[in-house]
């Protein structure tokens, strides 16, 4: 168990690695030839450029200024000058709402650490539990003794602990109760002032029912016309280009390889050569230029082909479509309502905005969905539950016993004091770290796998998995002892009552490892975080090797993006630590504070000039956000009922059964009061919005706006050369009037308004210009 001393260790460290990364930053951030790699965004959007020095030629790569480097940590307070309301026109209302977690830490802990030290660290601490209890095989530290360890069994000072439990409680529902009214009010604003954007007019259909006398078009826009004549508008039907997308990614590869070795050519005018076998490191030599410009042009042939195939095979078209409409209220009206007496036909949807929408996954069968969902449940299961095999072997191997029995020679230099500090309070907590670097990214391919059509989704069910596998193997994995079978035979086979007594004992003990493991994960990587090592490495490679044009540079730039994935979970994790042991060790409440204070710092900073965000949500994550710290209310209460319950405090712990009760009630209030807003539009919102817009654009071409947003990229990228009068043609300004057009639906001659298609060509909803392009 790690001690005072060990933590004391473990937090220098960490202060000290924080330290050097805010140093390194401020001088890599203050040198021109980095000045795109830290503030991107600004060039993304046109707003800055190039830094100019006059002078020597070091000036240009080197900033020779020492007084610029004096004040280094300038970037903090500038990062909290920007107001919320500019920041959410600035980065988006995800962003801001991202960042508005962090300060929902620092509104809940920073109180209840106030409380806990002000009347719980004097009650822990002026006990003597810990020396008058003569228990086996536990060693205790000065931490110790500010935790509810320290009170005697049956002591009448579990009271006080009660009591700050409601506090806590009863706060922490005050501040998500006021936080919710925020957010919803936030996005139903946003959503008020946005910009015309095409998921506003747009509807994603799944399911479309196979039809003998009708291809999908036709039956889409059939059926919409009859269903919806005074609201539909056009239609986009979902091809299968899955195969089409990958030869177009591998022409992209290549085209950069032929842009590299066109570059070293002109560096060292000799003509660059290579190996055609795997990774080039065997195979016949050929002229590197020759060989990809005859790759690229084979490719470009098995693109036409694959173009063509999707293009004209039936078969190629999935039975779901995006089906936009003259306005919202018409759009929110269809997303919101069943569409046919049998509700697994015509399914319909919000569709995502085109930036979101993950196309690989549009084309997956419906039917298909719910075995997929299966198959990962199954998976997920597995891979929470063997992951603790291998980090508790690791995490043993990382300890003092582990270290001198895998190593008995070092047993004379694992004993000094600065060497064990370390070994107990800053190793396991790396080891841990760096044990799960990829798990994001295994969990987001379940996510892919599972079906989700648009990153927003993939990216909430990641860290909704990931938040799930922390408390398994995090929190629980590092609390009970034993090999991960024992922990599950333990659990079989014992009574379902028992299971809070169980986690309730080892609570308190496992405190260090936690306040240990928060500096590392939080505040040593929080710090590394604004340092940028990757992305810092890479644009310099791809600027030295790639970059031939501006486009290219600012591909080369990629800033990324917040990764809600990885970000929302790890938060989490420390909202369940911080309410868990608020009651039980208040010592972990400053660190985690430390970690809301600086996080909230940084990621502003990023927001503010480096993440480019992929996708625009409204802030649609937030009730995952809120039920998620509802959940670690919940498990705090229940752990601390358990924990009074091994006190032998049964006189007083009856009273903390109305706590989840109550909370649970505030959940469901919560999620009916203020979930409707994050999953349902408005339609007075939407009669509004399109009211004005009559009004102040009355000759809007909606259709032209709309008539390619929802096209594969694949097929975009081939419009290039797209006539705009071509395309006014095509297109129609507000339509209010029907019409009839005969249908090719054998037992509805008479339906009044069916397709207009009914001699289209076999795929009506491609535009020629696209169909017929020789080169995506």
């Amino acid at each position: 168990m790690a001690t005072l001393q060990d933590v004391g260790v473990a937090a220098a460290i960490n202060i000290f690695s924080a330290f050097i990364f805010f140093v390194a930053f401020a001088i890599l951030r203050l040198q021109p030839f980095n000045d795109r790699v830290y503030f991107p965004k600004w060039y993304l959007k046109g707003l800055r450029t190039d830094p100019v020095h006059g002078g020597a030629f070091v000036r240009k790569f080197i900033n020779l200024d020492w007084r610029s480097y004096l004040g280094f940590l300038n970037w903090m307070p500038e990062a909290l000058r920007m107001p919320e309301p500019e920041l959410i026109d600035h980065a988006g209302l995800d962003s801001a709402i991202y960042l508005r977690i962090y300060l929902i830490g620092l509104k809940i802990f920073v109180p209840i650490a106030f409380l806990a030290w002000t009347v719980l660290v004097p009650v822990n601490w002026t006990s003597t539990g810990l020396e008058g209890a003569k228990i086996t095989n536990i060693t205790s530290s000065d931490i110790d003794k500010l935790s509810v360890s320290n009170v005697h069994s049956r002591s009448e000072r579990f009271w006080g602990h009660i009591v700050m439990a409601y506090a806590f409680t009863f706060w922490t529902c005050y501040v998500l109760l006021k936080e919710y009214e925020k957010v919803e009010s936030m996005r139903l604003q946003f959503l008020a002032e946005e910009r015309r954007r095409p998921d506003q007019f747009t509807v994603l259909v799944r399911n479309i029912p196979p039809d003998p006398d009708e291809s999908v078009s036709e039956l889409v826009e059939h059926f919409f016309l009859v269903n919806h004549p005074d609201h539909y508008l056009t239609h986009q039907v979902v091809y299968d280009a899955n195969k089409l997308a990958k030869l177009v990614n591998k022409k992209k590869k290549l085209k950069n390889w032929l842009v590299y070795y066109q570059n070293k050519l002109e560096r060292t005018s000799k003509r660059p050569k290579m190996k055609t076998g795997f990774l080039g490191l065997w195979g016949k030599k050929v002229d590197a230029i020759d060989y990809h410009t005859s790759e690229i042009e084979k490719l470009l042939k098995e693109i036409d082909v694959e173009r063509e195939n999707v293009t004209n095979d039936p078969k190629s078209i999935r039975p779901a479509a995006f089906v936009s409409f003259k306005t919202r209220w018409g759009a929110a009206i269809c997303a919101q309502t069943q569409q046919t007496r049998n509700p697994t036909l015509w399914l319909t949807e919000w569709a995502p905005e085109p930036r979101d929408v993950y196309w690989r996954n549009l084309p997956l069968p419906y039917v298909s969905l719910a075995v997929r969902k299966l198959i990962v449940a199954v998976a997920f299961f597995f891979l929470t539950f063997f992951f603790m095999i291998p980090i508790a072997f690791v995490q043993t191997l990382a300890s003092l016993d582990g270290i001198q029995k895998a190593a008995p020679g070092l047993k004379p230099l694992v004993s000094i004091p600065f060497i064990k500090s370390f070994i107990q309070g800053f190793l396991p907590g790396i080891v841990l770290k760096l044990f799960l670097i990829f798990l994001p990214t295994i969990l987001m391919i379940m996510s892919k796998f599972e079906g989700f059509v648009s990153l927003s989704s993939l990216e909430r069910r990641s860290a909704s998995r990931y938040y799930l596998f922390n408390f398994v193997n995090i929190f629980l994995g590092n609390i009970l002892t034993g090999t991960a079978f024992q922990q599950l035979d333990s659990f079989i086979h014992q009574p379902a009552n028992q299971y809070p007594i169980t986690i309730g004992t080892a609570i308190p003990l496992k405190a260090s490892f936690f306040i240990t493991y928060i500096m590392v994960d939080g505040w040593a990587s929080v710090a590394a975080e604004v340092l940028m090592l990757k992305p810092l490495i890479f644009y310099h490679l791809k600027n030295f090797f790639l970059v031939k044009t501006e486009k290219d540079r600012e591909e080369a730039m990629d800033p990324g993006s917040i990764g809600f994935n990885t970000g929302e979970p790890r938060i989490q994790l420390y909202f369940l630590l911080g309410l868990v042991y608020a009651a039980v060790t208040p010592a972990v409440l400053p660190f985690i504070i430390v970690f809301f204070g600086l996080a909230y710092v940084v990621f502003r900073h990023q927001i503010i000039n480096v993440y480019n965000q992929e996708y625009e949500s409204g802030a649609a994550f937030w009730p995952d956000v809120h039920f998620r710290i509802v959940l670690a209310l919940i498990i705090s209460q229940i752990v601390l009922m358990g924990l009074l319950t091994t006190k032998k405090a049964a006189s007083s712990t009856p009273f903390l059964i109305v706590l989840p009760i109550l909370t649970i009630w505030f959940h469901r209030y919560c999620k009916g009061r203020f979930e409707p807003a994050f999953v349902k539009f408005p339609l007075q919102e939407a009669m509004m919005k399109d009211t004005l817009e009559r009004v102040t654009e009355p000759n809007l071409n909606l259709k032209g706006y709309l008539q390619f947003a929802y096209v594969h990229p694949v097929f975009k990228d081939s419009m290039d050369d797209y006539d705009d009068d071509e395309e006014e043609i095509l297109s129609q300004t507000w339509e209010t009037e029907s019409v009839t057009v005969p249908t090719k639906r054998q037992s509805r001659r008479n339906t009044p308004l069916p397709s207009r298609i009914s001699d289209a060509s076999p795929s009506p909803s491609l535009p020629d210009s696209i169909r017929n392009h020789p080169e995506p």
